[in-house]
């Protein structure tokens, strides 16, 4: 499998979950401005026209886009690491999650808030809307350690967003004890250290690409 990643952003969900499962691909970073692979220097757009990470080109060759389409792919692909749904109500609660995540926390809050160039009224109306969706969170998260029973592609999902507070002063988690207790727990989970870590290093060395 190949993975096309960009450090730090919501492709690192997939690479905690390929690290859960003790699975292999290729990582292939991808620039977020310029859309150029790191590895050999192609247009990613050849392979995914919108330029979105991540992307994953399977072993048989297709593509598939679209984070919550990935990480439950990863999660059929490995069964045995137990990080996808087990039965079909289970599965529900599984997208249920994996929708929240992508639309309630990812694009509605986090993605204004984390672009320069949205306005600041923009960044207010987030914050405004997104406090209630801590609230709901942080309570559902009250004496709970995961999404679900245990550990899931949507607690990598997860966890892989509330990193970005790290970014926005505007959220501090502090308000929400909850879901700052369970950031700390995934934080030390030895996959997301991993991936945490390398992709940091990624993003650093991209930064100093462009400041260049």
């Amino acid at each position: 499998m190949d993975l096309y990643f960009s450090p730090l952003a919501c492709s690192m969900a997939s690479r905690i979950a390929l690290y859960e499962a003790g699975g292999e691909a290729a990582y292939l970073e991808v620039d977020g401005k310029t859309k150029i692979v790191q590895q050999g220097g192609s247009d990613f757009r050849t392979v995914n026209p919108l330029g979105l990470v991540p992307t994953l080109r399977t072993n048989d060759g297709a593509v598939l886009t679209e984070n919550a389409a990935i990480l439950q792919y990863l999660a059929e692909q490995f069964p045995g690491a137990d990080l996808g749904a087990k039965d079909a109500a289970e599965r529900s609660r599984l997208q249920q999650w994996l929708c929240f995540i992508g639309t309630e926390l990812h694009k509605a809050l986090f993605v204004p808030l984390l672009d320069a160039k949205a306005p600041e009224g923009a960044k207010q109306y987030a914050i405004d809307k997104g406090l209630e969706r801590l609230d709901y969170l942080n309570a559902y998260l009250t004496d709970r350690e995961f999404l679900l029973d245990r550990f899931t592609v949507a607690d990598a999902y997860l966890a892989t967003v509330l990193n970005w507070s790290l970014a926005t002063p505007q959220i501090d988690f502090n308000k929400w004890p909850a879901v700052k207790a369970y950031l700390d727990r995934q934080r030390a989970r030895p996959a997301m250290a991993r991936a945490l870590g390398e992709e940091l290093k990624l993003y650093q060395a991209e930064m100093a690409r462009r400041a260049a």
